[in-house]
């Protein structure tokens, strides 16, 4: 039950990401609550597996801060990266000149 609470937890991360990280605009709509659900899910079972107490308040802590950095580290990245790519392709596309 407290793995399906710890992935709302991360999709409710990654909505909130996905409303204050620049770039919103070439971000999918489920990309980042997609990541901070498979995040949160992954690293809670992995402290599960590493013998951390479910009843314990230092695996949500861990876990949570873990999907916050995931999420934002993702958003940042893939934002760059499409603005980027975008940047290139038009400059292509337009042969040089740039209006």
């Amino acid at each position: 039950m407290e793995l399906l609470f710890i992935v709302l937890i991360g999709v409710v991360v990654g909505l909130a990401g996905r409303l204050v990280l620049p770039h919103r605009a070439l971000l999918g709509t489920l990309l980042l609550p997609a990541i901070g659900g498979s995040a949160a899910a992954i690293v809670w079972v992995a402290l599960t597996w590493a013998s951390w107490r479910w009843d314990g308040g230092w695996i949500w802590v861990a876990t949570i801060a873990a999907t916050v950095l995931s999420v934002a580290g993702a958003g940042m990245l893939i934002g760059r990266a499409r603005a980027a790519e975008d940047d290139r392709r038009f400059a292509e596309l337009a042969g040089g000149r740039t209006a």
